[in-house]
């Protein structure tokens, strides 16, 4: 499984916010889950791209 609704990824004040407003009905904590989650993909997956067009190249070259 890549991908999990319970992901730990905040600091201790915006999980206790999360965690209050989801206790009181609101879905804002659902919501910085995803940005977290969003924000910490997108250096993986630019590096992931960087590597494969290096091994691209290098593959051209030999």
């Amino acid at each position: 499984m890549l991908v999990h609704d319970a992901v730990n990824a905040q600091c201790s004040m915006c999980r206790r916010v999360a965690e209050t407003n989801l206790e009181s009905g609101e879905k804002k904590g659902r919501g910085l889950n995803t940005g977290i989650l969003y924000l910490m993909s997108v250096p993986y997956l630019m590096g992931g791209v960087a590597c494969y067009m290096w091994w691209k190249s290098n593959k051209k070259k030999a």
